[in-house]
């Protein structure tokens, strides 16, 4: 059956927010401890059970789901029971990066400096073991560092000059 132009959905768009991303691990405490103290975030809420039906079939053996609050930045950090599935390779990484924008070119140097503080401590088990990038500017002025989160997961920070401009984070600099 063909679609006519009047049948075409069309949502509100959106409204310009994640609701939060959702990082699987299999240290749930590692990974809960590294985010409180990296982004200085705390505990919302957590699950241990009572998960629905759509959840345990997506996610098989679905043990504790774990929401870390920074900001306007929300994280589920959830960890499944041992034997029910396999755990990603360090080098698979379950999206290719997230990016967390920062206001000024300080507060980059200030959060690569937090990573690298962090990192260095010795307290955080990490699945690859390498430190935060130098911080790189490109031929637009963008400013950005990546580094591995305890799950090696790949989170940039960058810092925007002309944001308040209206730069749009799709310009293809990821």
């Amino acid at each position: 059956m063909a679609t006519t132009t009047s049948d075409v959905v069309r949502p509100a768009p959106l409204a310009g927010a994640i609701d939060h991303v959702g990082i699987q691990t299999m240290d749930l405490e590692n990974a809960v401890a590294w985010y409180q103290e990296f982004l200085g975030g705390t505990v919302s809420w957590e699950m241990n059970d009572g998960f629905s039906a759509l959840s345990r079939q997506r996610l098989p053996g679905l043990a504790r789901v774990v929401e870390v609050a920074a900001g306007g930045i929300r994280l589920h950090l959830f960890t499944r029971t041992a034997g029910t599935h396999a755990p990603p390779a360090s080098e698979a990484n379950q999206f290719q990066h997230l990016c967390i924008r920062v206001g000024t070119a300080e507060q980059l140097r200030l959060w690569r400096l937090r990573w690298m503080q962090l990192y260095e401590s010795g307290r955080y088990t990490f699945v690859r073991d390498e430190p935060a990038t130098e911080i790189d500017i490109d031929a637009q002025g963008m400013q950005s560092f990546y580094a591995y989160d305890v799950n090696g997961l790949e989170v940039e920070f960058t810092y925007q000059p002309d944001a308040a401009e209206g730069r749009d984070s799709a310009d293809g600099s990821d």
